[in-house]
């Protein structure tokens, strides 16, 4: 569905994750990035239905990704905007929780399709930009992939 930086940038998405969890084409490339959608947007609480566990592990690879590059500008300056902007992320960071995105399920809601719950797994793409491929998957015949289907048509129509 999507490729992360190192920071939480969405790289690349296809149709259903647009739909999904934000308009990426519309969003600014700056503002195309995960933890600024976790934190900063106020819808993000209804579209992530497990926001507690979505915060807490954004945190954790921002602080895996702080470990990587501890001097990088962008990340300080991320960190930074987003220490200003949420409370919840000031209290997860100073926890120093490190996490690397692996694989699990995942919670979201849509007005259009309602709530489903999808599968992801994660990729690493080899180098020293530390990409990631997340990929969603729904079993087949499922309602969530029902949902998938629907959201894909609906953002090829948009």
């Amino acid at each position: 569905m999507g490729a992360l930086g190192g920071r939480n940038d969405v790289l690349a998405w296809n149709r259903p994750a647009a739909a999904l969890i934000a308009d990426f084409p519309r969003l600014a490339p700056r503002e195309r990035n995960m933890a600024r959608r976790i934190f900063l947007d106020p819808d993000a609480r209804e579209v992530h239905l497990d926001w507690d566990e979505a915060a807490r592990t954004t945190v954790g690879i921002l602080r895996m990704a702080a470990g990587r590059h501890p001097h990088d500008p962008e990340l300080v300056h991320l960190v930074g905007e987003l220490s200003l902007g949420s409370e919840t992320f000031r209290r997860l960071w100073a926890g120093h929780h490190v996490h690397e995105k692996t694989h699990g399920p995942k919670r979201f809601r849509h007005p259009a399709v309602g709530d489903l719950t999808l599968d992801y797994e994660t990729f690493h793409v080899p180098g020293a930009a530390h990409h990631l491929l997340v990929v969603y998957t729904a079993p087949p015949g499922s309602p969530a992939e029902e949902a998938l289907n629907l959201l894909g048509g609906l953002s090829a129509s948009a």
